[in-house]
């Protein structure tokens, strides 16, 4: 019986997190700039860096800012131009979300990502954007027909565990049709677990610690935030310890 892998997935904002994700054995990463935020489109120098450092499945969210995710036709031609920066760097996929006001997938505006995302040859994942529409379901069906490949949710609930059953509910409606990957709150003490329980095959998360930065210097006359003192960046060991969580499960696909 063939068995298939769970692909772990690990969303960096630094070249040092793109390359521990490498080291430590994920198999995707998702580039994203300003995670405080959610996450917004990184710089061209970021994209490109990471694009030279790693062989890994490179993803990059397309999003010009923070906040909510219905844009203004100025914005989606960001978007556009974007999606394209993405396509001549050699990325392989990017990473959108545009709704509208009464909850639903603006198809419209999305389509013309995930167009001109394919004519770079580039796939896409449609974000957790997908957790703020009204009906999860209908949502899903909005990005299999606009050409999306995954979804990454959380089930509609802050973490995914708590959203476990939604989940579930997609990836049986899915059928096949489309990806379905679950993230936020994914940690190894409950990665096995959410696979079981979900049915997925993609796992999603930062798996990010604290570190303290390089400066010794500190303003005296600025006090000492913490914040400037430090910083965040992925970490390898808790990425390993996904993996490895992980690496006595696997799905049946398909009769030998």
């Amino acid at each position: 019986m063939q068995q298939k892998k769970i692909i772990l997935e690990i969303c960096a904002d630094s070249v040092d997190s793109a390359a521990i994700a490498r080291s430590s054995g994920a198999h995707r990463v998702e580039l994203c700039g300003n995670l405080p935020e959610g996450g917004t489109t990184p710089s061209w120098g970021l994209i490109e860096a990471v694009r030279r450092l790693t062989p890994l499945k490179l993803y990059v969210i397309v999003r010009p800012r923070g906040g909510d995710f219905c844009y203004s036709d100025a914005e989606l031609e960001i978007m556009l131009a974007d999606v394209q920066t993405c396509g001549k760097l050699g990325c392989d996929g990017v990473v959108i979300g545009m709704l509208n006001d009464n909850g639903t997938v603006d198809e419209q505006r999305c389509r013309r990502l995930v167009e001109a995302a394919h004519r770079c040859g580039m796939g896409v994942t449609f974000h957790r954007a997908f957790d703020r529409c009204r009906n999860l379901p209908e949502a899903m069906e909005a990005a299999i027909r606009i050409g999306c490949e995954r979804i990454l949710t959380s089930g509609g609930r802050n973490a995914a565990p708590e959203g476990a059953g939604a989940i579930r509910e997609l990836v049986e409606k899915a059928n096949g049709r489309i990806g379905v990957m679950a993230g936020a709150g994914v940690t190894p003490e409950n990665a096995t677990e959410l696979v079981k329980s979900t049915g997925v095959s993609e796992l999603h998360g930062t798996f990010r610690s604290r570190y303290a930065g390089s400066m010794r210097y500190r303003n005296p006359l600025l006090g000492t935030p913490d914040e400037e003192h430090c910083r965040w960046r992925a970490d390898g060991e808790k990425i390993k310890s996904v993996i490895a969580a992980l690496g006595g499960y696997a799905r049946p696909t398909a009769a030998a």
